[in-house]
């Protein structure tokens, strides 16, 4: 993984004010890479305390409405992003309907972080006809006094972090002729250097740079029958930055600054879900996705180009187990000393050897909250996001729990856990809580579709 150095603050692009090691300024972290700086923490939750009740320390709870897009800590004040519907309007019964066009709000609501005070909100009208219309899917990005918030149906703002005036924005249908992904935009904007990196959708458009402060188009490139649903990410391999977009059918490495594509590598996962931002370890790059769909290429040291170490294509039956390797739905998994750790499209953790994919152990434990055979079939698309603080991981669970334990190729050590908040959402006949936390201040700030929370982590 990208490591916290003087190169990865500068190509992240967010200012010394803002990237410090208590904020938590967009999705996954101040360089996007699931690490959390901060020492003093909390080694064990406390027992002692009434079922369903959280361990940790509650700070404050705000009432927000439904979405899962993650909150953003920066300066003091936390930015999350969630729909409402219109009076009299009501979501389609099934999730996965995609017909019907379900009048809607979205909005931007910015909290001060230390007492959970309403201090400013940004909304629109915003017609939802994607599945799974829960709300927004992108976590806010903040950098140089302004925050980046991209809607599911393709609203992109750039707003003042002081008082939420819009200094730019763009529709990605209307100005890109964009076809809204079926399960909603979902690539979380990534700020590098002066531009506001996007994947869009359009003709040669997959990925658009913005300039950061003005919205003027920079560049385009790429074409793609989908767009998938995979952030931008920044990775640094024979001494430069490379820009790699997945969309449906191939991961991409490109120039960040013009758009030039370097090399290509086809990959395409099952139903266009093309999620998880792909990681890098040293000189190998992993990305993968459901139905099988897997890649860890070799960086070449010299020039900008790859080379396939393994490969798995997607099973078109669906019902075919892989061999090696992990197939993650909702959340990024972590690479760690050669060991990927992520949540199997079944629905548990497992750990893989990233050089050679082999399958090193599996647990449904942490994702919910019991453990199951591996051909268990209730789990489908379970999550738990993974974040390492020192030598231990703090996991997020779909179940609302939020977990410390330790991962390691010999296996997993579950060390304590404790229910934050109820999981609200529903999928395949379970609730469901998939939304990625911040990590700020010494707290965890996470979000249902009822209300935003922020609980003491603090040893």
């Amino acid at each position: 993984m990208i490591r916290l150095s003087c190169f990865v603050i500068s190509t992240v692009g967010l200012s010394a004010a803002l990237a410090t090691a208590d904020d938590w300024p967009q999705w996954m972290g101040p360089h996007r890479d699931g690490r959390w700086a901060e020492t003093d923490i909390v080694e064990v939750f406390p027992t002692s305390v009434p079922k369903d009740e959280s361990g940790v320390k509650l700070v404050w709870k705000a009432p927000i409405a439904g979405g899962y897009s993650g909150p953003a800590v920066a300066g003091g004040k936390v930015f999350v992003t969630d729909r409402v519907l219109a009076k009299g309007a009501k979501n389609p019964d099934d999730p996965f309907d995609t017909k019907q066009k379900v009048a809607s709000i979205e909005r931007v609501l910015c909290f001060d972080a230390a007492t959970g005070e309403l201090l400013w909100k940004h909304q629109y009208d915003c017609p939802y006809q994607i599945s799974y219309p829960a709300g927004p899917r992108c976590t806010p990005t903040v950098a140089d006094q302004k925050v980046y918030t991209l809607g599911a149906m393709g609203d992109l703002y750039c707003l003042d972090v002081r008082n939420g005036g819009v200094i730019w924005s763009k529709n990605f249908p209307q100005d890109f002729h964009a076809k809204v992904p079926t399960w909603g935009f979902c690539g979380h904007p990534l700020v590098y250097k002066n531009l506001l990196i996007c994947t869009v959708g359009g003709e040669n458009a997959v990925a658009v740079a913005f300039d950061k402060d003005t919205g003027e188009v920079k560049w385009k490139a790429l074409n793609a029958r989908e767009i998938g649903y995979s952030p931008p990410t920044l990775i640094h391999a024979a001494n430069r930055d490379q820009l790699v977009i997945w969309h449906a059918g191939a991961i991409n490495g490109l120039d960040p600054l013009t758009g030039e594509v370097f090399w290509s590598v086809d990959l395409e996962p099952k139903y266009g879900m093309a999620i998880m931002a792909p990681q890098q370890e040293g000189d190998f790059l992993f990305a993968a996705g459901i139905g099988g769909a897997g890649v860890v290429l070799r960086l070449d040291s010299e020039k900008p180009k790859v080379s396939v170490v393994w490969q798995e294509v997607m099973e078109r039956d669906g019902n075919t187990p892989k061999q090696r390797g992990l197939y993650p739905v909702n959340m990024t998994p972590l690479i760690d000393r050669g060991i990927i750790y992520g949540v199997d499209q079944p629905g548990m953790l497992r750990a893989v050897e990233l050089r050679s994919g082999k399958k090193l152990w599996f647990t449904h434990k942490p994702v919910i909250g019991r453990e199951e055979a591996e051909d268990y079939k209730g789990a489908s698309s379970g999550t738990a996001f993974l974040v390492k603080n020192g030598d231990r991981y703090f996991l997020f669970a779909e179940t609302g729990e939020l977990i410390i334990a330790q991962l390691s190729a010999a296996g997993y050590q579950e060390i304590s856990r404790t229910p934050l908040l109820k999981p609200t959402g529903t999928a395949f006949g379970r609730k469901v809580l998939w939304s990625h936390p911040a990590f700020a201040n010494k707290c965890i700030f996470v979000r249902n579709d009822k209300e935003l929370a922020c609980f003491s982590l603090a040893r």
